[in-house]
């Protein structure tokens, strides 16, 4: 993409996705002016033109989701309508993250994949109107602090007179860009690395058990968005039934069963049922395992005082 000199949006009620996408434009081009405007002729002076004009065309830099007929998604494989977030992010969203992060091109790619589905999706969906759950149920609470709620916080009150629109949606804008550039941030410096930590426990796997089924952490680590993905590109078999790591917060030892999916609550193995709910002395007694602290009701995980009482109880809960 050329120099850009000016992001052209448009005037009037602004939302998440338009204020995110022009500071995200900013990063790459950050000397750029962000002119608001519904007027053709003022939107055409523009390098670059988001959320309104009704034209997608990348090669013109027209960048609008409103139109008859749009369909663009993330991947084939997404069904979440892009927004104009979505929009600047798939299509500059690498340069923009390693702009921000100087990562090599394959974490750049690992990183382009995690931020949307976990930071733009959302923003997306807001924006398209689209619902989390295929539901008619009436939600038992409501979210009002997600980001795309947040931003719209920025916007003038109904009984407000004396207010800038443009300076509100600057603001706006620093909100949404500022917490984007943390996630990105966040995400480099701390989930990417865990990836390896990850791939250095499967490798061991088999020096902790014969099975091969349970991997050990010798630091607590981001583990369960990796391991799926990792497993796949190792053509792990059979799968990874439960992981061990040393909780953060004492020197006591953690047994988490893994789940189906990162995010799901489905487990491909919980602990015994015999030992849910149970604590101290009385699981100890029906597992067997000298040292244990608990198991969770719902039989995710557990906890023993030793690295090598969690190991025994992982085994157990193999049979």
């Amino acid at each position: 993409m050329s120099l850009i000199r000016r992001v052209g949006t448009h005037s009037g009620t602004f939302h998440c996705d338009e204020a995110l996408a022009c500071y995200m434009l900013k990063i790459l081009h950050p000397q750029a002016e962000i002119v608001r405007s519904r007027d053709p002729a003022v939107l055409e002076t523009c390098d670059v033109v988001v959320d309104v004009g009704g034209v997608y065309d990348p090669e013109k830099l027209r960048f609008d989701h409103h139109q008859r007929g749009f369909t663009e998604t993330f991947s084939s494989t997404s069904a979440i309508k892009l927004s104009s977030a979505g929009l600047i992010y798939k299509h500059f969203g690498k340069q923009i993250i390693s702009n921000i992060t100087q990562t090599s091109p394959d974490d750049t790619d690992r990183l382009f994949h995690m931020i949307y589905d976990s930071f733009i999706a959302s923003i997306d969906a807001v924006d398209n109107g689209i619902s989390q759950y295929d539901t008619t149920a009436q939600p038992r609470y409501r979210i009002t602090t997600d980001l795309s709620s947040r931003i719209n916080s920025f916007r003038p009150d109904w009984n407000e007179s004396d207010h800038d629109l443009d300076d509100r949606f600057q603001a706006a804008m620093n909100c949404a860009g500022q917490e984007f550039v943390g996630a990105v941030t966040r995400y480099a410096k701390s989930w990417l690395p865990a990836r390896n930590v990850v791939i250095e426990a499967l490798n061991n796997r088999f020096q902790i058990d014969n099975s091969g089924q349970i991997v050990l952490l010798e630091r607590t680590a981001p583990w369960k968005d990796h391991l799926e993905t990792v497993e796949s590109e190792l053509n792990i078999t059979p799968p990874i039934l439960f992981c061990v790591f040393q909780d953060s917060a004492d020197s006591s030892w953690r047994i988490q069963a893994v789940p189906m999916h990162a995010g799901s609550f489905e487990l491909r193995k919980p602990l015994p049922a015999a030992w849910r709910g149970l604590r101290e002395a009385d699981l100890s007694k029906a597992s067997g395992v000298d040292g244990c602290v608990f198991v969770h009701m719902n039989g995710f995980i557990g906890g023993n005082r030793t690295r090598e009482g969690a190991l025994q109880m992982a085994r157990i809960a193999l049979l």
